[in-house]
């Protein structure tokens, strides 16, 4: 075995070791933090399930979410991704967090919070020190938990009797480095309320969206990284007319964050201000949104940083986790930094310093016409890679017979014609309705959705390359006179806030398909196939490697089915094997593709989506596994921890 474990440890790139984590952590054989390591790779150097092999996978063992059909809705278990440290997985269930044996599912401890719910994404682990034992944190709403993650009981070593109170409430998943732990800032978890249903968020007055990182020791708060740039400091003149004050949004809501261990670097991605859709309150770039900004990890100062969207307008947000990756572009070896997002576009970075790695051009946007708006002029385009997601849209584009249905494409033609749609490439601004008979509608590519969403990147150090999913789904709507506002509100309200127009509540330009006999299939999107893609991307080049559709519409003729299935979130994983696993498709299926060509090799259908991101590791009998959390889209007693392996 040590042998073997040696050959593991060659494959895995440097910045990915782990030296303060256990044996079977450091030579890849765990699963030990929700990205699997700092660099957020998401990648295992197993190789015992390959490409020549995974269609033999089968269900080894399940775990079930809800004992007896009791407990918390699905909600607070469907974006779960286990750990696995040590001969144990951890991970939360509603109410409740879980230590099981990670080659039969059989429960080691259950430990049950007194009140409300754990964070519904994940835990985090901790190795201990020479006074503390190895600690599991989570978060609850506003409380950091630490347990003993050899009891499952509250470690009174940290905080007051295992927990502290945070500022502000985090429903992810903590990031530890070394000792020190990084948090982001949301209110909208298990047991939380939303606080933005679409577009409803006070311009100003809200909760503070700054980042923070605390002592896994003490509990100690180390250090806090203002997400809105305050006086004096970089940024804080992209905020006109004192709008910096009272502001929300601008938070960290990823589930986790990077690390580049060997220089102390933490990146955060920090999504956008509000209100989403109208920044008339707030002129200016509005540093820290929508930027992918790197800090001192001991002193959370800030090194850079790289702003994706200027001046915020579409809800595009910045939700993935940055992936750490050393580049080899035309034989000079790079630090890199690949973020991805809803815009559809990759962005690479050396991770030192924040130089792109290919360049990034300011372009002319298109300017709307919304009162005391102030539309950013440029925005920022990469020229390597392309687009990997659709980021416009014109009726040449719309679903034809030959896509989809007859019936379909009809009612998708009909709904561009008489929706009077307008998009004028990425960054269509928003028509405005002055009056009942304005009818024009704006048609944004990518939506509200993305893109990438918070499921994010994958990679192979070995090949070089990044796979990601992006959903080709839009949002179409416009702005009108919001009626709460007034002299009395200003500051609590903005002007102007989104109205949808047609399709969902997010205005999602689809229509509904029926057959011929008028039997309704579903409501399917009204472009062009594909709806969601996988895609590799070579990093070293800056060019698509593959893409294939993810996911099948099963109600069309077997010729047709392969559409992508947009709808569903989360990301994916790699393997050394030469696969790329993951769910996130509404079809209910679990899958695993060629990571060389991206040819599907194996499928699992579900009973619930799984819309969560998949593990990989070793067990203790040196078997196999992959695991997925299928949860979403039931409230029976059925959703489980669906653990697979060869026979």
């Amino acid at each position: 075995m040590t042998s073997v474990w040696t050959k593991i440890i060659i494959c895995i790139p440097v910045l990915g070791a782990l030296a303060a984590l256990p044996a079977r952590a450091q030579n890849g054989t765990d699963w030990p933090m929700y990205g699997h390591d700092l660099a957020s790779t998401r990648f295992s150097p197993l190789t015992q399930i390959n490409a020549q092999n995974v269609a033999k996978l089968s269900l080894a063992w399940s775990y079930p979410m809800k004992p007896g059909g009791a407990g918390p809705a699905a909600a607070a278990f469907s974006q779960v991704t286990p750990i696995v440290v040590n001969g144990a997985m951890y991970m939360p269930a509603g109410n409740r967090v879980v230590a099981l044996d990670p080659d039969s599912g059989k429960e080691i401890w259950v430990y049950q919070r007194p009140s409300g719910l754990v964070s519904a994404r994940g835990v985090a682990y901790w190795p201990g020190d020479v006074k503390n034992p190895p600690r599991l944190f989570f978060t609850s709403g506003h409380q950091l938990v630490a347990l003993n993650a050899r009891t499952g009981q509250p470690d009174p070593g940290f905080g007051d009797a295992g927990e502290i109170t945070m500022d502000v409430p985090f429903a992810e998943v903590p990031t530890i480095y070394k000792n020190v732990i990084v948090v982001g800032a949301n209110v909208y978890g298990p047991g939380e309320t939303n606080p933005h249903p679409q577009d409803e968020v006070p311009g100003a007055g809200g909760i503070s969206g700054d980042s923070r990182a605390y002592d896994a020791v003490t509990g100690k708060k180390l250090w806090v990284f203002h997400t809105i740039a305050q006086p004096g400091e970089v940024g804080h003149n992209t905020w006109a007319d004192d709008s910096w004050k009272g502001r929300w949004g601008s938070n960290v809501w990823s589930i986790t964050v990077s690390v580049d261990e060997k220089h102390g670097i933490v990146y955060m991605p920090i999504g956008g201000p509000a209100a989403n859709y109208y920044g008339g309150d707030r002129a200016g770039d509005n540093l820290f949104s929508n930027t992918l900004v790197a800090v001192d990890a001991k002193s959370g100062k800030l090194k850079w940083y790289f702003q994706t969207v200027h001046h915020e307008l579409w809800d595009f947000d910045l939700p993935p986790e940055p992936v750490l990756l050393d580049l080899d572009v035309n034989g000079k070896k790079i630090p890199g930094l690949i973020q991805t997002g809803k815009i559809g576009y990759v962005f690479e970075f050396n991770r030192v310093d924040g130089k792109p790695v290919f360049p990034i051009e300011e372009r002319p946007v298109p300017k709307g016409d919304a009162p005391g708006e102030r539309y950013s002029p440029t925005q920022p385009f990469p020229v390597k890679p392309p687009p990997i997601a659709r980021v416009s849209i014109s009726r040449d584009d719309v679903v034809t017979a030959d896509d989809t249905t007859p019936e379909h494409a009809k009612a998708c033609q009909e709904l561009w014609d008489k929706s009077n749609y307008y998009n004028a490439g990425p960054y269509t601004p928003w028509a405005v309705h002055n009056s009942p008979t304005d009818t024009k509608l704006t048609l944004i590519f990518p939506g509200a959705t993305g893109g990438a969403n918070w499921g994010g990147a994958a990679a192979d150090p070995n090949m070089g390359y990044l796979f990601v999913n992006m959903q080709n789904q839009g949002s179409s709507g416009f702005l009108e006179k919001n009626p709460r506002y007034s002299a009395a509100t200003v500051g609590k309200e903005v002007e102007y806030h989104r109205g949808s127009g047609a399709g969902s509540q997010f205005g999602s330009f689809s229509a509904q398909a029926k057959d011929a006999s008028g039997k309704v299939l579903g409501t399917w999107p009204c472009q062009k196939p594909p709806w969601e893609t996988l895609s590799a991307v070579n990093v070293n080049t800056g060019e698509i490697a593959w893409q294939v559709p993810l996911g099948i519409t099963e109600e069309l003729p077997e010729a047709k089915q392969h559409t992508g299935r947009p709808g569903a979130f989360a990301g994916p994983i790699a393997t050394a094997g030469g696969l790329v696993f993951i769910g996130a498709t509404n079809d209910n299926r679990f899958r695993a593709f060629d990571s060389k060509t991206g040819k599907e090799l194996w499928s699992a259908k579900l009973e619930y989506t799984a819309t969560a991101v998949p593990i990989t590791y070793q067990g203790k009998s040196e078997k196999q596994y992959v695991a997925i959390m299928a949860a979403s889209g039931g409230e029976g007693s059925n959703q489980a921890l669906l653990v697979y392996a060869l026979p």
